[in-house]
């Protein structure tokens, strides 16, 4: 049968199909639970929270689910390493956005303080809650982090934009490597050259990663129907990640203008934007993200172009200023049709055994 994959036999689920793991406080343990009770895996965003919260999460998971699911980090989380930003970067910065502020009615925010990174820490959750799969973004975590997983059983997940990246990957260590196409939604997760660099499709990379890495492959970006998924496993795929398509579902916890909007017209046209959070990603296309593109030399690292660019979001939630805000999704968005997640699981084993 089509869903009997090295994927599904490895992580213990019924169907090829995970759930993208949102981050950003996007995933819900709803959505989590309803994909891997469907037969899929579920997948929780965990990159934002503290350790403690993912114990919470997690705890709230096995309540939820006795199924599999995937809990996500990011391996690098801050292109801002125990260094300030500069004053005249920061003035840069406020002279770009100023104009949106003004707008909106609102101050330019201070200085975004320092930020540490979280992973080191949050990595110990993951050894000490054991999920059935740990998948990561933006690197490997060290060959020790590797190897414990090992020894306790958790499959590792990483996430490649290029060939060379995969490669990297499968010598880490790694039991399953996720092609990541520039069609989805979401931040890019480069880490060996720029994610501009990096922007090849996802069946193109899937073929130049198939011909090159023995480890299975997990096909992800422009994929939300059935035809998608045989398309993906006739090119060498052992299972697929649907990102767009869970997140429009009703269970996510994307808010409720997010889910309209990747309904409406407005999801054909979509960005790749660093100007929301200092890292490359992929949403809808906005006003500000069309103004300030090829003028990201003004822009903060992440995560401080995030918590520079929260105010204004808020402001813009709060004012109906939907052009002044990235909604994630990726291009696939135009065809999206069920909002539940459920009914989107059935859809998609159904149109797959036809």
């Amino acid at each position: 049968m089509w869903y009997n994959t090295k994927v599904t036999a490895a992580l213990g689920i019924q169907y090829p199909i995970l759930q993208g793991p949102f981050g950003g406080n996007l995933s819900s343990v709803e959505l989590v639970a309803a994909v891997s009770n469907a037969g899929g895996l579920g997948g929780y965003g965990a990159y934002t929270l503290n350790p403690q919260e993912i114990v919470d999460i997690d705890r709230q998971l096995k309540d939820a689910t006795g199924k599999p699911y995937n809990i996500n980090l990011w391996v690098s989380d801050t292109d801002a390493i125990d260094s300030d930003v500069p004053d005249e970067q920061f003035e840069q910065a406020k002279k770009l956005f100023k104009p949106y502020f003004d707008e909106a009615g609102i101050p330019l925010p201070e200085k975004p303080a320092q930020f540490k990174s979280r992973f080191e820490n949050q990595v110990q959750v993951i050894l000490d809650i054991r999920p059935k799969v740990f998948s990561f973004m933006f690197g490997a975590p060290s060959a020790d982090v590797l190897e414990q997983c090992r020894r306790l059983g958790i499959k590792t997940v990483g996430a490649a934009t290029t060939l060379d990246e995969a490669i990297f990957l499968e010598n880490a260590g790694v039991d399953m490597i996720i092609a990541s196409g520039f069609e989805a939604g979401g931040h890019r997760p480069s880490f060996l050259a720029s994610a501009e660099s990096s922007a090849m499709g996802t069946f193109v990379l899937l073929q130049l990663i198939r011909e090159k890495v023995k480890l299975p492959i997990i096909a992800a970006g422009g994929i939300a129907t059935g035809k998608g998924i045989k398309a993906a496993l006739t090119l060498g795929a052992d299972a697929v990640q649907i990102g767009t398509a869970f997140l429009a579902t009703d269970e996510s916890n994307a808010l409720p203008v997010h889910r309209k909007m990747l309904f409406s017209d407005a999801a054909r046209y979509t960005t790749l934007s660093r100007a929301f959070t200092g890292r490359l990603g992929r949403g809808i296309t906005s006003r500000i993200a069309k103004d300030l593109l090829h003028k990201e030399a003004g822009f903060l690292p992440f995560p401080l172009q995030t918590t520079f660019m929260s105010p204004l979001r808020k402001a813009a939630l709060d004012q109906q200023k939907w052009d002044m805000i990235l909604f994630w999704g990726g291009q696939i968005a135009p065809i999206l049709k069920h909002t539940k997640a459920k009914e989107l699981m059935a859809a998609l084993v159904a149109e797959m055994d036809v």
